[in-house]
């Protein structure tokens, strides 16, 4: 089987094809066995095989609702394994009722009613079950950074046209943008929970839902310029060629692409700073962008939830714990293009405006091909990326489809993106290697001993550096996960704080290393409760990092907490180090082993 990218961060030839990656990343004499990403043969799904999947399980009909289970064909050596087993059902989370859709407020700005805005997209009762269509010319969606002239010219059209329909067509562009304000900003409560909200982000919601909403937007552009095989294009801030704002958004303020609220400062050639560190150094911004990707990637990860974000179902209070990319470079990429000049950092930097802007479709569509790369990632130590829960499957929302009509989808369609009629051009992945090199941090630690032991901090208010011991499980390198639970936060805020473990030089600035585990960040929102959001929590595995640096037999390491926002803002309830409960499965290692040997065969 061919490779479908080229690892480009362990060679020297790097340095030529990227010039922004450090040194110290591409000729090394640290590098660690890469992680093969291969393409894995990923057939559509027949309605058939859809039906097949719908079958009761062991004669039994698994979800009490009687709504049909359909698994998607989740591709990779991931799926040559048993799924995990799905947990009792507390019911999934169902669509809003449209007739109740209530008044979005701006907790930027107090609380005030969003007047200008109204967040309730048109409302029909004529809804009908979505059935995924044949597929007969699968989309490629390209990166914005290399796509044609003839291309940007359909992409403008068809947003104009978009923007032109009648202001009480779904389909027009301030609708669909109402349609992510309304399900993001807390206009919809769940049916028959009382005043318990809808909220998509922070928990496992957060990537099928905006699957099935950049599918209709996409859908929409080719219907209004006569052409079903037109993609939408995804901003690959990942990639040190795609690090500054796509030029089509930018460089034209008669284009329907362009939206004036956007950080001036940062239009290109202003390198994308995921990191939030506010560094001026273009190479070291590069740096801790591929370092980021790689934690929020693979580094870190320990179970499905980490990356897909936690469990949220019927009866569930919002925002119970979002996934590593949801928290991270998504998150950051929608505060480093939000104009600072504006109120409450619109359009992409708040909730409720973001879908105003053009780019939000664009790097959305790059988050969303984060999910797709994660689950083809062969990952030994991450077995199995299926999530199995009924709970989950059957969680169902609301679109208007490109003819208008208002449709019912379910999360268990989105598995598969083939089968959805669209894939992603290939690109290089420089991140996939880009594993810090390793430290001794002994020398350092020994310096830090007097550091006070977490239990004596906790609660913590975080307003500034803080440092701390966490006691380990046990003694030397174990497999074991890092956890800061019960994070309550001022919602009305960009929250942002970075995780370091055993720090040898104490630069803020510099994430492209070792002691860097990973970060917490929220986009200012509006949870039921006001000004807060609690029963946050975020989950760093701690296992490949205890291979990158030297813990010898130490009972504890050393925890660094670096706000990037100002100010107050953030109470961490607790932290502690836990044992991984995800073990390797030795079925997932063989078959990731299988792709990799063929591949290079």
């Amino acid at each position: 089987m061919a490779s479908l990218y080229l690892s480009c961060a362990t060679s020297t030839t790097a340095a030529s094809r990227h010039p922004f990656l450090k040194p110290s990343h591409v000729i090394t004499t640290h590098a660690k066995p890469s992680h093969p990403l291969h393409q894995i043969s990923c057939t559509s799904t027949t309605s058939q095989n859809q039906n097949d999947d719908t079958k009761p399980q062991g004669g039994k009909v698994v979800d009490r609702r009687n709504v049909l289970l359909g698994m998607g064909g989740l591709c990779g050596a991931a799926n040559l394994v048993s799924g995990n087993t799905p947990s009792a059902s507390a019911n999934p989370i169902v669509p809003p009722e449209l007739n109740k859709c209530g008044t979005a407020r701006n907790w930027n700005n107090g609380g005030k009613p969003l007047d200008d805005i109204n967040c309730c997209p048109p409302l029909t009762t004529d809804i009908i079950d979505y059935k995924l269509p044949p597929v007969f010319h699968m989309k490629i969606r390209p990166s914005a950074h290399r796509v044609s002239a003839e291309y940007m010219y359909k992409y403008n059209l068809a947003t104009d046209r978009m923007k032109r329909l009648p202001a009480d067509d779904p389909r027009n562009f301030m609708q669909q943008a109402n349609v992510h304000c309304a399900y993001c900003n807390a206009a919809y409560d769940q049916p028959g929970q009382g005043a318990l909200q809808i909220q998509i982000h922070k928990c496992w919601l957060f990537f099928p839902f905006h699957r099935w909403y950049l599918y209709f937007y996409e859908r929409i552009l080719g219907k209004l310029i006569g052409d079903p095989t037109f993609a939408l294009p995804f901003w690959n801030w990942d990639h040190p060629r795609g690090m500054t704002m796509p030029p089509m958004f930018v460089e034209d303020p008669r284009s329907a692409l362009y939206d004036r609220k956007r950080n001036q400062k940062h239009l290109p050639p202003a390198v994308v700073d995921l990191g939030k560190t506010d560094s001026t150094d273009t190479l070291q911004l590069v740096s801790n962008n591929l370092t980021i990707m790689h934690n929020e990637m693979i580094r870190c990860i320990s179970d499905p939830l980490d990356f897909m974000g936690a469990r949220y179902c019927e009866g569930s209070e919002a925002n119970p714990g979002e996934g590593s990319v949801e928290s991270g470079s998504h998150t950051v990429i929608h505060s480093w293009v939000g104009d600072p000049e504006q109120p409450t950092s619109e359009d992409l930097g708040n909730f409720y405006s973001a879908a105003r802007d053009p780019l939000f479709y664009c790097h959305h569509a790059n988050v969303d091909r984060m999910w797709y790369l994660w689950q083809r990632l062969p990952n030994n130590k991450l077995p199995n990326k299926r999530i199995t829960d009924p709970d989950y499957l059957n969680a169902s929302f609301l679109f208007y489809d490109e003819n208008a009509q208002l449709v019912k989808v379910y999360v268990r369609d989105t598995f598969d993106n083939r089968r959805m009629g669209f894939d992603y051009e290939r690109i290089d992945l420089p991140w996939v290697d880009y594993r810090p090199p390793p430290q001794a941090a002994r020398t350092k630690i020994n310096k830090v001993v007097d550091a006070p032991n977490a239990k004596t901090l906790f609660p913590l208010k975080l307003d500034g550096v803080v440092r701390f011991q966490v006691d380990k499980t046990k003694k030397g390198k174990a497999d074991e996960i890092l956890v800061l639970e019960n994070i309550t936060v001022d919602a009305s805020k960009m929250i942002k704080f970075d995780v370091f473990v055993n720090d040898e030089d104490d630069n803020p600035s510099e994430l492209d290393k070792a002691s860097y585990l990973g970060s917490y960040a929220q986009l200012p929102h509006k949870p039921r409760s006001g000004t807060t959001s609690t029963s946050s929590r975020i989950r760093l595995r701690l296992t490949d990092l205890y291979d990158d640096i030297d813990i010898g037999d130490d009972d504890a390491i050393v925890v660094t907490l670096v706000p990037r926002h100002q100010g107050p803002g953030v109470t961490i309830g607790g932290i502690k180090i836990m044992e991984n409960p995800t073990k390797p499965n030795p079925t997932a290692a063989a078959a990731a082993a299988t792709v990799a040997a063929t591949s290079s065969s």
